[in-house]
């Protein structure tokens, strides 16, 4: 049976702290910059000035070998893209993200994709809805039943140790399709995961093609309920201890509110 895992990442990391895992990093790191070729071809989207803080964390590293990149992008379809990632390759903890918010004109759930090492392998995927799930079976059918079969697939997989966030609100933002897991960085695992992101980036992708307009008068509530959304869950990460960490809490708040766009100064898409 596959180990449960609910220790707290930053405690998984320190009692294994000096794994060196740049070669898993740039395995994983590889995947993330492949996705991100496919969304910069499908989508128009500028890079914000907000980030060029960030854009390499080595200037604002403590010369302990912590690095990173953050760079955010807005565009006429997509209100917020982040592609990023922060640790330190060479002692264990590593954390890779891909998160796009679409603009207010789709319903269309929006993409959530972390990779990382805490020092094993960590993911984590979701399509983060835009609706309340509970009431709305409709939306429920048609973006997150044909993913339960991969969901359930991962569930009977015994190399996958489902992770079990601590922190409540975490748990309550997830999907019941949300894939969080640790699992030994082999290479049969990566293989597995890289398949598995192609896949949801790919049906994702197939969504926003056929996707119908929201009615005007809806945008501007889809809007701030995106952003109230994307803020909640980037100022709650239990894992911004990490960031404060490897980094200072005031570079760390910094980054947080980068990640959620509270820095952002390219304006926010209307549809139109």
């Amino acid at each position: 049976m596959a180990e449960r895992i609910l220790t707290p990442i930053i405690d998984l990391v320190e009692q294994s702290p000096d794994v060196n895992n740049r070669e898993v990093f740039n395995q994983l790191w590889a995947i993330l910059a492949a996705m991100n070729d496919k969304i910069q071809a499908r989508f128009q989207l500028t890079l914000d000035p907000c980030c060029k803080r960030f854009e390499d964390y080595k200037s604002i590293s403590r010369g302990d070998g912590a690095e990173g990149s953050l760079h955010t992008y807005s565009g006429p379809e997509i209100d917020w893209y982040v592609h990023s990632y922060i640790g330190s390759p060479e002692s264990s903890f590593t954390n890779m993200h891909i998160t796009v918010s679409l603009g207010p004109q789709y319903l269309v759930p929006n993409f959530g994709f972390a990779l990382g090492t805490v020092p094993d392998l960590f993911m984590y995927m979701d399509y983060i809805p835009r609706v309340d799930l509970v009431p709305d079976l409709d939306y429920v059918d048609q973006y997150y039943t044909e993913v339960n079969e991969e969901f359930l697939d991962l569930q009977s997989d015994e190399r996958f140790n489902p992770f079990i966030s601590r922190d409540l609100y975490t748990r309550v933002a997830m999907t019941p399709t949300a894939v969080a897991y640790t699992a030994k960085a082999q290479d049969d695992i990566i293989d597995k995961v890289r398949g598995i992101a192609f896949e949801r980036l790919e049906r994702w992708l197939g969504w926003v093609d056929s996707a119908s307009k929201t009615p005007p008068e809806q945008r501007a509530a889809i809007a701030a309920r995106d952003e109230r959304l994307r803020r909640n869950i980037c100022e709650r990460d239990p894992a911004n201890n990490l960031g404060e960490k490897l980094f200072g809490k005031d570079n760390a708040d910094a980054m947080v509110a980068t990640l959620w766009g509270g820095a952002r100064t390219l304006p926010r898409p209307t549809g139109e």
